[in-house]
């Protein structure tokens, strides 16, 4: 099979997980992602995670409050170079986030890997959201809440 092709089935993997994700379980996403130190996010909460001890985390913390998502990835672009991809586009949906509806509309940027087990992502990044921010924010604030 084509390197595209194969990056190509990890993203709609790592898509199908962060639907899965945004309707509050985790777990897909570490089927899709890199273990590995290297790996990086910079969501649309904000910050940058680096490495899969703190992607992981943050990941779960997201689920925690979502239920109720769906994302979708549209104009996708993606390129392959060896072992290499990357994909640019964007994400458009919405969740319902610790009982407050909020949408995506931002572009995002996706890097994978080819590794022993396959291709997996090790970079999502994110334009920032204030609506998100703003929502987590005042979560943190509440007695006996944590998303971080």
């Amino acid at each position: 099979m084509p390197a595209e092709d194969e990056a190509r089935q990890t993203s709609d993997r790592f898509y199908a997980a962060l639907n899965r994700m945004l309707n509050g379980d985790a777990g897909p996403l570490s089927e899709v992602w890199s273990h590995e130190s290297d790996v990086t996010t910079m969501h649309p909460i904000g910050g940058r995670q680096v490495g899969w001890e703190q992607v992981r985390p943050l990941w779960e913390q997201v689920a925690h409050i979502c239920s109720g998502g769906q994302i979708q990835l549209d104009d996708q672009l993606l390129r392959t170079g060896g072992d290499l991809a990357y994909e640019v586009g964007t994400e458009r949906g919405q969740a319902t986030m610790a009982g407050q509806t909020v949408t995506f509309d931002h572009r995002v940027t996706n890097v994978y890997r080819r590794e022993a087990g396959g291709w997996k992502i090790v970079h999502h990044h994110t334009d920032v959201s204030p609506e998100m921010q703003e929502l987590l924010g005042r979560l943190q604030s509440q007695p006996g809440q944590t998303t971080r």
